[in-house]
């Protein structure tokens, strides 16, 4: 059994640990190979952090459901990453990418609610 603080806690993790990405794509629009340069990129700390934060809430979850359950919440992360990538990068988002939300979000659905 799932413990509903349990599944709070991935959906926690997955929203923390998806502003990582965002960070990473900062960082990499001012990658060189100056290692000056590389050492000073915040962006790429504070993407480190997040996933890094994302992946220490994750764990205790863990403790408090299946796996099954809790692991396919992971997918989310595809969802927030696109809606973050729109708000901070002002990335587009066309009917295929939208539709793959619905989608990922149907099959979390089903898993949830095949627990």
């Amino acid at each position: 059994m799932t413990e509903l603080w349990a599944v709070l806690l991935v959906l926690i993790a997955t929203t923390v640990g998806s502003f990582g990405p965002i960070f990473l794509k900062k960082a990499s629009h001012k990658l060189t190979r100056n290692v000056k340069k590389l050492i000073t990129n915040y962006h790429l700390y504070i993407g480190i952090l997040f996933y890094a934060l994302g992946t220490i809430l994750f764990i205790p979850a863990l403790k408090g459901g299946d796996l099954s359950v809790l692991y396919p919440l992971v997918a989310l992360v595809y969802v927030w990453v696109s809606l973050l990538s729109m708000r901070f990068l002002n990335e587009k988002m066309n009917r295929l990418k939208w539709f793959g939300i619905v989608l990922i979000i149907v099959g979390v659905s089903f898993i949830g609610l095949g627990a």
